[in-house]
């Protein structure tokens, strides 16, 4: 019942998802959200309702941690791209890969450790949430988040600023609509996202920073490239024509169809 559950103005938050499903369990996700509650239905639900690909038909899913108080989005996207990707944030440089026996879950974990010790993180007025306490795990005590971030337990209603108590959030713009840029890590809008035509790769970019790339300083339009996601070789034709949506499943000969995580 909504008496039971903190309301939380104006949520932008940073999820962890456990999977339970016994063919999968222990599977992560990270993303972003402002409505945690329809955010982990959509995952359960499937890409058709919004889900993502990288937890599709692999639930049920569990939303067992949630970081929020982040100013904006952009701040929350910034945090949730670091957490997805430690080894490529330079300011977790010093944080050292995971563990062969080490649990994804825990690796993590000891990530979320290290980013909410060091700016621009630790600056911010964050609140660490169990949402389910059977998943909890006291931090490390040389690893505890400072002490303007608490730690809370137990489910959360997000609520629109000035909307009626009781409510939650709706809004007609899907969590996943909003990703950062491959190069620049600015928020890129759905009119500016250009990606590859690799099956499987989810390169995301703005037009003019993936042109910058493929004119290589030589020419005066892109004219061909490699994807940096998946190094494909592909031809800028092909992927303006998939941005346009002359075509859905284009593909390449060629093309490296690695998994990629969502």
């Amino acid at each position: 019942m909504n008496e039971d559950k903190y309301v939380v103005e104006g949520l932008y938050g940073v999820y962890l998802l456990y999977c339970t499903n016994p063919e999968y369990e222990g599977r992560t996700y990270i993303g972003y959200t402002v409505d945690p509650n329809r955010r982990i239905k959509q995952h359960n639900r499937g890409t058709h309702s919004g889900g993502a690909r990288r937890t599709n038909n692999r639930g049920p899913w569990e939303m067992v941690l949630l970081v929020y108080g982040f100013p904006n989005d952009i701040s929350a996207l910034g945090f949730e791209w670091a957490w997805q990707h430690p080894d490529r944030s330079r300011r977790l440089r010093h944080v050292t890969k995971k563990k062969h026996h080490e649990k994804m879950y825990d690796f993590h974990l000891r990530v979320l450790s290290e980013m909410l010790r060091v700016g621009p993180w630790n600056r911010l007025a964050l609140t660490i949430r169990w949402l389910k306490q059977e998943f909890a795990r006291e931090f490390p005590s040389d690893l505890s988040p400072p002490r303007h971030m608490p730690i809370a337990y137990g489910p959360v209603i997000s609520k629109k600023i000035g909307q009626s108590q009781g409510t939650t959030s709706q809004t007609s713009v899907q969590d996943d609509d909003k990703c950062l840029c491959y190069f620049c890590y600015e928020v890129v809008c759905q009119s500016e996202k250009i990606t590859c035509i690799s099956p499987g790769c989810l390169l995301a970019a703005h037009v003019i920073c993936l042109a910058k790339v493929f004119r290589k300083g030589s020419f005066i339009i892109a004219v061909e490239g490699r994807c940096p996601e998946c190094d494909a070789h592909i031809l800028w034709g092909d992927l303006v024509r998939k941005m346009r949506g002359c075509y859905s499943n284009l593909t390449s000969s060629g093309t490296d169809s690695r998994a990629h995580c969502d």
